[in-house]
C-alpha cells in the first residue's frame, strides 16, 4: 500500500505542478481509468473499485488509458454512503473529447437531489460547461458560452466551488464563467454518485412537442480521462498549472462519423442482404444477424439506394461522394401524441425489409411498416378487431439508377390527416446544409418542360412565379448524380419557394432521424455532430388510385447527372409511355403498367418457339427512354433480341432474367433504347 501511495504522489506532482502535488491529501477521489479490468475502474485515491455499467471501451488516453462512453449505456454509479464528499469547498477536474454533444444536459460528474442539495459538473446539448451547486438554500448554475468544448480534442474541464465566494469553471487553463454565491453548501449526503450518465430518463433539449417525444436514456458520447475530486478549491494558478503539465496531448481517436452506404463506385447490378455498419457504439445496441440492411447497386452508374436501420429501412439514394436523399413514410399526426410515422421506430419493431426479385434486368424490394408514435402506439387501431393501419411499399429498381415507389395500404385503414410524401437530403456528421445542396437546390417543372428552379437566398420575399400542374423536381446536390421524382398527372406540388440562405450554414434542419434512437418525432439540430435531415421541400400530395381492397400512389425516383429537359423526357416515356402492338400469334400485350414501369405481355404458349413481335409507336409526346418488358407465362428459356432488324447481344443494352411463380416464369427484360419514333422488336426463346 506505501508502494502505492508513493506512486500516486509521484504521478500527481507531473500532473499537477508542485504546489497541488503538495497537498494531495485533499484529492479525495481520482478515476484515471489505467486499469479497467472485469467491467471495473480503480478510484485510485479512495482505493474504491467502482463498477462501469453499459458499453464502452478502455482507449489511449491524455496519459494511459481513458475511458469511451457510449453516449447511451456507459454509467458510473458509486453508493452514495462510499461517495468522496463535497462539505465545503471542492474542485472538480478532468479532460474530455466528445464525439457529439449530449442530447440534453449530461453529467461529467454529480452528486445531487432534486437541485435542492449537492453537486454536478455537466456539458450541454451545445457544447456547454456547467457547474451546478446548492449554496444558500439556492441550485447555483455557472455556465460557459455555447460550444466552449470543441468536438474530437481533448478538453482540460474544471470546476471550483469556493464557499463564501461562489463558483468557477476553467476550460484548457482558461476561466470560462463565475458566479457569486454565498451560503453553505448543502450536501446530498443520501444521493450516488454519477459519472457520465443523467440520473434519470429525461427528453431532448429543443424538442418541437413536449407530447411528441418521451423521455429516455443517454450518457456522454466521448472519452474521459483523469477525472479528478479534491476537496478543496483549487486556485487559477493550480488549474493552469494541471492544465499545461500534460504537455503532448495525443488527438482522440474519434474519427468523423459516416453513414453507410456499402461500397464506393460501380458494381453488379442487383439487391443484396448486407451489415451496413455505422460506428461501433450505435452498432452495438443492435440485436440483429448477419444481414439485417438491404443495398442496391448498379454496374453503371456509383449511385445506391441504402435500405437501413438508421434510416428504419426508409430508402436513402446516395451519390457517388456519399450524399444522401431520403423521403418522408406515409405519416399521420394528433395533438396528443404527434407524428406517427416510421422515424418514431428507432429500433424497427415494425419496419422490415425484404428482397422479392433481383435479376439482371430488375429489382424489386419491399418496404413494409406501421406509422408509429414515439409513445409506441400505432396508428387508427380499429377497436373491434385490433389491427392498426399498415403500409406496403414496393420499390421496382432498374438498372438506369430508376426506381418506382408504389405505397400501398388496406383502403380506409389509414384515414385523415396524412402526408404521403417530403424531400429530406442528409447532412452527415460535420456537414452543413451547403455542403450537399446547391445554392439552387431545386428545380420543377411539368410535362410541357416548364420548369422554375428555388434559391437559397438573402431575403426569401414573394413565391416564384411557377408552371401549372408540376410532376418533376430534381434536387441539385453537390454531386455528379443529383436525385429526382417524378409524380402522376393530377400531382398537387406545394411549399415551392426560395429558402432563407442562412439555412445554407446550419448542420441540417432536426436530427431525431435519421440514426438517433430516442423517442421523439422532431429536434431541432444544434450543432454539426449528428446526422440530419433538412429542408422537406418541396412536398407533393399524389393522386392516389381505389380498388375494392386496397389503396395507393406511385413516382419514379432515381439519380442522373442529367439535365431537367432529360427527365422531362423521362416524365413523358413514364406517364405517356408509347404504344405497343404485337404482332403474329401467341402473344398479348395489356398495356404499359406505371406502377412497374413495364409492359405487361401475356404469352399463351409457354412450350412453343413462336417470337414475340411488336412494334412500339414513339414520338416527341410519347418518347421511349428504355424498355421494360414483363412476359408472363414465358417459362424458364432465355431470349435473343433483335430491335429494327439489328441483333442485341446480352449485355448492358439488353438484360433478363426470370421470376418464378408456383404456377408460372416470367420472363423480366431491360433494353437500353431511346426513341421518338417507331420501332420495332423481336424476341425469340433460346432453349438449351
Amino acid at each position: 500500500m506505501r508502494k502505492r501511495k508513493l506512486l500516486i504522489s509521484s504521478t500527481l506532482a507531473v500532473l499537477l505542478g508542485p504546489s497541488a502535488a503538495a497537498k494531495a491529501g485533499d484529492l479525495a477521489a481520482w478515476w484515471g481509468f489505467d486499469q479497467i479490468q472485469d467491467r471495473h475502474t480503480m478510484d485510485a485515491s479512495g482505493m474504491v473499485s467502482d463498477s462501469i455499467g453499459g458499453n464502452f471501451k478502455a482507449v489511449p488516453g491524455v496519459v494511459g488509458t481513458a475511458l469511451q462512453l457510449d453516449g447511451f449505456t456507459t454509467e458510473i454509479v458509486r453508493p452514495a454512503a462510499t461517495a468522496p464528499r463535497a462539505e465545503g469547498g471542492f474542485t472538480v477536474e478532468a479532460w474530455l473529447a466528445l464525439a457529439a454533444y449530449p442530447w440534453n444536459w449530461c453529467p461529467i460528474i454529480a452528486q445531487s437531489r432534486d437541485q435542492e442539495a449537492g453537486y454536478g459538473v455537466a456539458v450541454g446539448p451545445r457544447g456547454q460547461l456547467s457547474l451546478q451547486v446548492a449554496a444558500g438554500g439556492q441550485w447555483v448554475a455557472c455556465t460557459s458560452k455555447e460550444f466552449a468544448l470543441p468536438l474530437r480534442q481533448w478538453a482540460h474541464v474544471a470546476a471550483v466551488f469556493e464557499p463564501g465566494k461562489g463558483t468557477r469553471i476553467y476550460v484548457n487553463g482558461k476561466e470560462a464563467g463565475n458566479v457569486a454565491a454565498t451560503g453553505d453548501f448543502a450536501v446530498a449526503s443520501d444521493a450516488d454518485l454519477r459519472i457520465g450518465v443523467i440520473p434519470a430518463p429525461a427528453k431532448p433539449a429543443n424538442i418541437h412537442r413536449d407530447y411528441g417525444t418521451r423521455e429516455g436514456w443517454f450518457s456522454l458520447d466521448g472519452i474521459l480521462d483523469e477525472l479528478k475530486f479534491y476537496q478543496r478549491s483549487l486556485t487559477p494558478a493550480e488549474l493552469q498549472a494541471a492544465f499545461a503539465a500534460v504537455a503532448a496531448v495525443p488527438a482522440p481517436d474519434l474519427p468523423l462519423r459516416k453513414m453507410p452506404s456499402g461500397p464506393p463506385g460501380p458494381g453488379r447490378f442487383g439487391a443484396y442482404y448486407t451489415h451496413l455498419k455505422y460506428y461501433d457504439e450505435w452498432d452495438a445496441l443492435w440485436r440483429v444477424g448477419a444481414e439485417p440492411d438491404v443495398l442496391v447497386r448498379f454496374d453503371e452508374s456509383a449511385a445506391r439506394v441504402v435500405f437501413w436501420r438508421g434510416t428504419r429501412y426508409s430508402p436513402a439514394w446516395v451519390t457517388e461522394n456519399d450524399l444522401w436523399m431520403a423521403d418522408q413514410s406515409v405519416e399521420a399526426w394528433d395533438e396528443i401524441e404527434g407524428c406517427f410515422e416510421h422515424m418514431q421506430d428507432p429500433k424497427c419493431l415494425y419496419s422490415q425489409v425484404r428482397i422479392l426479385e433481383s435479376t439482371d434486368a430488375r429489382v424489386v424490394v419491399h418496404w413494409r411498416y406501421a406509422p408509429v408514435s414515439a409513445h409506441n402506439h400505432l396508428w387508427n387501431v380499429d377497436p373491434k378487431t385490433g389491427f392498426a393501419c399498415w403500409v406496403d411499399e414496393y420499390y421496382t429498381i432498374f438498372p438506369d439508377a430508376t426506381g418506382v415507389r408504389k405505397v400501398t395500404w388496406q383502403r380506409d385503414s389509414l384515414g385523415h390527416p396524412r402526408q404521403f410524401q417530403e424531400s429530406l437530403p442528409f447532412t452527415q456528421p460535420g456537414q452543413h446544409s451547403r455542403d450537399v445542396v446547391q445554392a439552387d437546390f431545386c428545380t420543377v417543372a411539368n410535362l410541357k418542360g416548364e420548369n422554375a428552379t428555388i434559391s437559397f437566398v438573402e431575403k426569401p420575399g414573394k413565391p416564384p412565379e411557377l408552371p401549372p400542374d408540376l410532376t418533376i423536381q430534381q434536387y441539385h446536390f453537390k454531386a455528379q448524380n443529383s436525385p429526382f421524382i417524378l409524380f402522376e398527372p393530377g400531382n398537387r406540388m406545394g411549399h415551392v419557394a426560395d429558402r432563407n440562405a442562412l439555412e445554407l450554414d446550419r448542420p441540417g434542419a432536426c436530427n431525431h432521424w435519421p440514426v438517433g434512437l430516442l423517442p421523439c418525432d422532431g429536434r431541432t439540430s444544434q450543432a454539426p455532430d449528428r446526422a440530419t435531415h433538412f429542408l422537406g421541400f418541396p412536398i407533393s400530395d399524389p393522386p392516389l388510385h381505389t380498388s375494392d381492397t386496397r389503396e395507393w400512389w406511385c413516382g419514379l425516383y432515381g439519380m442522373t447527372p442529367k439535365p431537367i429537359a432529360e427527365l422531362v423526357k423521362l416524365a413523358r416515356s413514364w406517364t405517356q409511355a408509347p404504344e405497343m402492338r404485337l404482332t403474329g400469334n401467341g402473344f398479348r400485350c395489356d398495356g404499359y403498367d406505371r406502377e412497374q414501369r413495364s409492359y405487361q405481355i401475356q404469352c399463351h404458349d409457354a412450350d412453343g418457339d413462336t417470337p414475340l413481335e411488336g412494334e412500339i409507336r414513339a414520338s416527341q409526346a410519347s418518347p421511349l427512354v428504355n424498355l421494360p418488358l414483363l412476359v408472363h407465362g414465358w417459362g424458364t428459356a432465355d431470349a435473343a433480341l433483335e430491335i429494327n432488324g439489328k441483333p442485341v447481344p446480352r449485355g448492358k443494352q439488353f438484360r433478363f432474367g426470370h421470376v418464378h411463380h408456383l404456377d408460372e416464369s416470367t420472363l423480366v427484360v431491360w433494353i437500353q433504347l431511346e426513341a421518338t419514333g417507331a420501332t420495332t422488336l423481336r424476341l425469340s426463346r433460346i432453349t438449351h
